[in-house]
């Protein structure tokens, strides 16, 4: 029995594939079943009902359905569904919700980044608002053999994450795995602390059979970059957020995933706010500004 959904948004049949191919790798290593998905954005003046009696939606179903029995020839467990909803990312978001989706799984197309906007429209508010964890994987070229995955370390859940990501592909692939962290500088108290971060994220990857910690000095987006061209997939996490500061995935994991070789992955691990949490912050917030009026 599937341990868990990972759900799988599709809307192009020539990114489908590629985004499935991984989908599957995934899945097979950690016994998720695929939810695959299409959402149909309803305009505003019809009604959803309506909408599912009066719009077309051959294609996607055709997509959806040859999605699901391509995974399932690949021996994983498989569904689908069609969802209208009034933008992509409520129709998303619900359906992690209804699946209890333990991951989402979204392509990129590397676009230029605009205003306001970070990676897009859509895949921001997943992001920003699933209720689970988020892989965001971009597509813009073939992949070629993997033999070797590369992890940049920065410590916290989302690296972890990102670890054990590598660590599923690793062993689809049997390849091995470079564990990456930057220091500004070679002192030894910096080489120090970094070993000691890559030692405590390793065990993150589970049985991997060749693994290789690596300090490097440098600035970070460059040295990752650079070192992104030994292997074939990159998986970086997000960076860290305070709790008013929404971060999407970070300046850094953002410059990763536009400008690394190979397949890369952005991964952010969903990290709940208690209801209490934010009116204690809240009101610690209100404290302080009441002070600073006195």
């Amino acid at each position: 029995m599937s341990a868990g959904r990972l759900l799988v948004p599709v809307a192009n049949p020539e990114t489908a594939n590629r985004l499935l191919d991984t989908a599957v790798d995934l899945a097979a290593d950690r016994n998720l079943e695929i939810h695959v998905l299409s959402v149909v954005t309803v305009p505003m003046q019809l009604s959803l009902s309506q909408a599912r009696s009066s719009l077309e939606t051959g294609d996607r179903e055709e997509l959806v359905d040859d999605a699901v029995e391509r995974a399932r020839g690949y021996g994983v467990d498989a569904s689908g569904r069609i969802r209208f909803a009034r933008s992509v990312a409520s129709g998303i978001c619900g359906v992690a919700t209804d699946v209890d989706a333990e991951e989402v799984l979204l392509g990129w197309r590397g676009r230029s980044r605009r205003r306001d906007v970070v990676l897009g429209s859509h895949i921001d508010a997943v992001l920003a608002d699933a209720p689970c964890d988020v892989l965001v994987e971009r597509i813009d070229r073939d992949r070629a053999p993997v033999s070797s995955v590369l992890v940049p370390v920065a410590g916290g859940p989302h690296t972890t994450f990102a670890a054990s990501v590598a660590g599923s592909l690793a062993r689809t692939y049997d390849a091995r795995v470079e564990l990456l962290t930057v220091v500004p500088d070679r002192t030894e108290a910096a080489v120090a602390d970094a070993r000691g971060l890559l030692t405590r994220t390793s065990p993150a990857l589970d049985a991997v059979s060749s693994v290789e910690e690596t300090v490097l000095e440098g600035p970070v987006v460059e040295t990752i970059v650079d070192r992104s061209e030994r292997h074939e997939i990159t998986v970086v996490g997000a960076a860290e957020a305070g709790l008013f500061r929404r971060v999407l995935v970070g300046d850094i994991a953002e410059a990763v995933g536009r400008e690394a070789d190979g397949t890369v992955l952005m991964v952010k691990r969903h990290e709940p706010v208690s209801s209490a949490l934010r009116r204690r912050a809240r009101d610690r917030v209100g404290s302080l500004f009441r002070h600073e009026k006195r």
